[in-house]
């Protein structure tokens, strides 16, 4: 049986490559505008806040809870 033998490419070369697919790539990638970003991130830091207030309210719920419990 006779097998392909792959072929080293030297690091160098492999770097450039990975570089300019990466290129090509980010070419494609639809950027949003300036508006799109900040509603985003609006909306992104709204969510974070009631999340955090969520948790916030169920530990002090719960911390309540435990301190009714009789020590022992």
């Amino acid at each position: 049986m006779a097998e392909a033998v792959k072929e080293k490419k030297p690091f160098g070369k492999k770097l450039v490559k990975y570089f300019k697919e990466t290129k090509a790539e980010l070419k494609k990638v639809t950027w949003p505008t300036w508006k799109q970003l900040k509603q985003n991130t609006g909306v992104i830091i709204t969510f974070i806040i009631l999340i955090g207030l969520f948790l916030f309210l169920i530990d002090l719920g719960f911390s309540r809870l435990i301190s009714l419990l009789p020590s022992l």
